[in-house]
């Protein structure tokens, strides 16, 4: 499992280290590990142009340190100095080393000659340091961003927000130091213009921003190098599960197990408008391994449900008719499909009234906007929505949302007293009292119609194998999102490769068991 962090619990841990080991011991540790990386991102070091995108403090001098490194490896190293402060000994390293220094603050120097005049570069007259910079990168077989380090916080000031725009030009790969440019180490905001990295060089552990968007999608591939903070920090903020982490999670059938113990998931979905909802909601729960599925609804959807899963029990339901006389399920999955009129109210109220976990998504969202009431119940609630949905349920806006990600399921999650599992671009479950999960697997791919429905018939599935509403709703995402990975794809293209996605998963826990 990946542990996540806030910037204060960083830093916490940071003071409690470096004040058991000799200065300079964890600079000299991220510069080393920054270094390995730069080199195997650019894979062959001599001869090599490397720009460094250099800010004041600690993240400064990782990025000097580190790229003296590579200059005594035959690199050609440009610092480009934004800050007010510079590293003194990370500055002086480079220099020992061989690098160049163009300094944005009005002066340049290299090592061995003195310092421009202001408005030039070294060597000599020439275009001013903003050009120098921009002609530097344009020129760079690596870019390393070590302008803002997880202190940063709202919008970058200039030149710092000019020098992540033109590091977008850079033709050659782009390194961001512990957290791109831009990003919120704690929150994955993104307030303005922000470096967009391939590769995001992290010390320590994990930062909340690395996972979450929009920041997650400025990191490009983390890689994480230990300094030695293990011991030092707390519990985390943020978790996410890895595919060993889910296939310990998932039911599997025994040889005692019959169709009843795996548990039985009810289906109350679809309308005479939306059928093809109550297909695939039902159709993820019977992919996932659901020992049976009972489906309730109108006569619409059942005779689509009928027709295309003939595993399915189904009981067809009269206008206005409650769920009682389905027979006794495990776990139910509410409002794929179902439309928001007087009749899916009375379907919504029937279900919610059970004595069993309940996942309520689209319609039966829609429903519980205009009375949230309906959420309050003993037995457990998963519900499913994406910002619009949970715009609705919080009364605040979508854009909000949208941005501020993490602030709001775990609002929502408080709120409403509920297990959430916000869909997005960066899935994330939120229970009160634990850690907010993200979801690492998924691809824009998946924005497509009946996905979401498929989603809700998976997570039902585990509700009613036995998983809480927190790892069932996890466990979903991260099938979901393997499943829906390569595209082009229709929502059936997700339900056709869940069995290879759980078989894989199977197998991979028999290898490692």
């Amino acid at each position: 499992m990946l542990t996540a962090y806030t910037t204060d619990q960083i830093r916490t841990a940071e003071s409690a280290l470096m004040a058991r080991v000799p200065e300079g011991t964890l600079m000299d540790r991220a510069a080393t590990g920054l270094a390995v990386v730069c080199a195997r991102t650019l894979g062959q070091v001599y001869g090599s142009r490397v720009v460094l995108l250099v800010g004041g403090g600690d993240n400064g001098g990782d990025t000097l340190h580190a790229g003296a490194r590579l200059a005594s490896r035959g690199a050609r190293v440009d610092a480009i100095l934004a800050g007010a402060r510079v590293h003194g000994a990370g500055l002086a390293a480079l220099r020992r080393a061989g690098g160049r220094v163009t300094d944005l603050r009005g002066a340049t120097a290299s090592e061995g000659g003195p310092a421009a005049s202001p408005g030039s570069v070294s060597g000599g007259a020439g275009p001013s340091p903003g050009a120098a910079a921009g002609e530097l990168i344009r020129a760079a077989d690596l870019v390393v961003d070590g302008l803002v380090g997880i202190g940063g916080a709202g919008a970058l000031r200039e030149p710092y927000a000019t020098l992540a725009g033109l590091a977008g030009e850079a033709p050659g790969a782009v390194v961001a130091v512990d957290v791109p440019s831009g990003v919120d180490a704690g929150s994955g905001l993104v307030d303005g213009a922000a470096v967009r990295a391939d590769v995001t060089v992290t010390f320590g552990a994990y930062k909340i921003g690395l996972l979450v968007d929009p920041g997650a999608g400025r990191a490009g591939r983390v890689e994480l190098v230990d300094i030695g903070l293990g011991p030092y920090l707390p519990d985390p903020e943020v978790t996410a599960l890895t595919g060993a982490d889910v296939a310990l999670m998932l039911p599997r059938p025994d040889a005692g197990s019959d169709k009843y113990s795996r548990g039985v998931v009810g289906v109350a979905a679809g309308s005479h408008e939306y059928t093809g909802a109550a297909v695939l909601a039902v159709g993820g729960a019977i992919r996932t391994g659901a020992g049976m599925v009972r489906y309730a609804g109108a006569a619409e959807p059942v005779a689509q449900v009928r027709a295309r899963w003939s595993e399915a029990v189904i009981t067809p339901l009269r206008p206005g008719e409650g769920i009682d006389g389905v027979g006794r399920v495990q776990a139910w999955v509410l409002g794929p499909g179902l439309g928001a009129g007087p009749e899916s109210l009375a379907i919504a109220r029937s279900v919610l009234a059970s004595d069993v976990p309940v996942l309520v998504d689209a319609d039966g969202l829609t429903l519980a906007a205009q009375d949230r009431s309906i959420l309050r119940r003993a037995a457990p609630v998963l519900i499913t929505p994406h910002a619009g949905e949970l715009s609705r349920l919080l009364d605040v806006p979508r854009a909000r949302i949208e941005a501020r990600r993490l602030e709001h399921v775990r609002w929502a999650a408080s709120e409403l007293g509920v297990t959430v599992l916000l869909k997005g671009s960066t899935t994330l479950v939120a229970q009160e009292g634990r850690p907010v999960r993200v979801n690492l697997t998924g691809s824009p791919w998946l924005a497509t119609g009946g996905t979401g429905d498929v989603l809700a018939g998976i997570a039902g599935a585990l509700l009613a194998g036995g998983l809480s509403g927190y790892d069932a709703a996890s466990c979903a995402a991260h099938l979901h999102g393997i499943a829906g990975q390569h595209g082009p794809l229709a929502a059936w293209d997700v339900l056709e490769a869940l069995p290879g996605v759980i078989g894989s998963l199977a197998d991979r826990l028999g290898q490692s068991g």
